[in-house]
């Protein structure tokens, strides 16, 4: 275990020793660097802020080899061919500079790996540019907060194969490992890992959202206090709940604050915050046509509970009224804990199939062959949204690599019949109680949707046409058709192909 200072650059031919290099060292940055070191790999520091670079040094250097350099031509000097460069600052403009400053001194092959939470069209955009210089640019997805960068995280590397054959056994050394298998693989061409980083995240949302309405919806319906349903949560985290947000709810729903002496979940303002990737998401939906509906209504809600002043001045206005919200008792008490945690299970599922149909249209879109399975095994450990039915995921993916939804997988089909009556009492109760739950809602909207022989969207395509000649499609005969509304109302066919009775307008 040793730590070197930096030699000037002329003097670091035949020094360069390290195996990666980090350049970034907020808290992530920081703590992937430990997490290198520890791991055995001679690990270069480089920060804009010199006494960041100190800091790490002085306070951790005992666990592992590093390489401090004050300026960014030494830190790149002492890395190893190819050189495994990666960038931990804040994503957008920094990253660009960070980039730009960095390249000049670099060589063909070289790899630039970008940590951060950025979005994959930039990503896309950097790897073309880098790929035209005979760079490598790796955008990699990194999840598990600080405590994961440095006790083992579950990364998500795109880029070329050829720079995970040089990137990916240091990566895959210092994630998380399940059940002998290391939560790291490649994800695929350029943004693909950080396409995957983004769903994931927008799947965290989903699920914290809906999580938060069981907690609402038990303390509302039942009156139950914060320890209470502390215990809920954790007689939960014993089953097929069993998940890294399961378990924390029951840590905060059991925090007392200190200076009041009430339940912390009572003193935190009710605003949540969000820093983009729940919007991404969702925008990335949209435009590739796929109903994240789940993770859609967890964004909206977050910025409903964000719009404070709205709010207040709608309750001190007194003018939206609503029910009188008592207590649920008798019979409609009885078993509602446990019709909640089947409501609450059945639209988790929904969330997560969703975010996996979003990542099969990302990697159609993009061509990227994601494995949908490999995803599942590595989200098992190391990230925010690691859960035991995620061993499920990857069965259900194993079994069938094709599977239209995640729904029609036996397991998870059995699982969310089962739990629809309980998902369909709690949605009423909650309509009635005046107590919002557009998660649960929204999901068993979902699933109505999904298994209707027919949807009302033939009344939608009719009104298209009428107003806007959009035509449609009949289910009798191929074709497109369209209506002279305002001519003597008889069908006209559009097409001469026969492109069949789906029309796509």
């Amino acid at each position: 275990m040793s730590t070197t200072t930096d030699l000037p650059a002329d003097q670091h031919d035949g020094a360069a020793r390290a195996d990666i290099g980090v350049t970034g060292l907020a808290v992530m940055g920081r703590n992937l660097a430990r997490n290198f070191a520890r791991h055995g790999h001679t690990t270069a520091l480089h920060n804009r802020t010199q006494s960041r670079v100190e800091e790490l040094v002085t306070q951790f250097g005992h666990e592992g080899d590093f390489i401090a350099s004050t300026d960014l031509a030494s830190f790149v000097a002492s890395l190893k061919r190819p050189r495994r460069v990666m960038i931990m600052v804040k994503a957008g403009k920094a990253t660009d500079a960070v980039i730009d400053e960095l390249v000049p001194l670099l060589e063909e092959g070289d790899i630039v790996i970008d940590g951060g939470n950025a979005h994959f069209d930039d990503t896309r955009r950097r790897e073309q540019a880098l790929r035209a210089k005979g760079l490598h640019f790796v955008g990699t997805g990194v999840s598990g907060g600080e405590e994961g960068a440095l006790n083992g995280p579950s990364i998500m590397p795109g880029g070329s194969q050829e720079s995970y054959q040089a990137l990916g056994p240091i990566l895959e050394s210092i994630a998380v490992d399940v059940d002998g298998t290391p939560c790291c693989t490649y994800v695929g061409p350029d943004g693909a890992g950080h396409f995957v980083k983004m769903v994931h995240n927008g799947i965290e949302y989903a699920d914290m959202q809906l999580i938060a309405e069981a907690y609402d919806l038990l303390r509302q319906g039942l009156g139950k206090t914060p320890a209470e349903l502390a215990e809920v949560f954790r007689t939960w985290n014993q089953g097929d709940l069993e998940s890294f947000l399961i378990e924390i709810t029951a840590t905060v729903l059991d925090k007392v604050d200190d200076q009041t002496g009430k339940a912390l979940v009572d003193v935190i303002v009710d605003a949540a915050e969000q820093k983009g990737t729940g919007r991404w998401t969702v925008q990335t939906a949209l435009e590739l046509g796929v109903p994240t509906t789940g993770i859609a209504e967890a964004v909206f809600a977050r910025s409903l509970s964000g719009s404070v002043d709205q709010r207040r001045a709608v309750q001190a206005a007194g003018s939206l009224t609503g029910p009188s919200g008592a207590c649920l008792d008798g019979a409609d008490a009885e078993g509602f804990v446990e019709a909640v945690r089947d409501a609450l299970y059945a639209s988790k599922v929904v969330a997560y199939a969703q975010g996996f149909d979003m990542i099969q249209a990302g990697s159609d879109q993009y061509g990227w062959d994601v494995d949908k399975g490999a995803m599942a095994t590595i989200w098992r450990g190391g990230c925010i949204i690691r859960a035991q039915f995620l061993n499920r995921i990857k069965d259900a993916y194993g079994k069938d690599a094709s599977l239209a939804s995640l729904l029609l997988d036996d397991y998870f089909a059995s699982a969310v019949s089962s739990a629809q009556d309980s998902w369909r009492r709690v949605v009423a109760t909650a309509v009635r109680l005046g107590v919002p739950v557009p998660g649960f809602s929204s999901a068993l909207a979902y699933y109505d949707g999904l298994r209707r022989e027919r949807l009302g969207a033939a009344l939608v395509q009719g009104q298209r046409d009428l107003f806007g000649a959009h035509t449609y499609g009949r289910v009798d005969k191929p074709g497109t058709y369209h209506v002279l509304w305002s001519g003597d109302g008889s069908e006209e066919r559009q097409d001469t192909e026969g492109q069949g009775s789906h029309n796509p307008h």
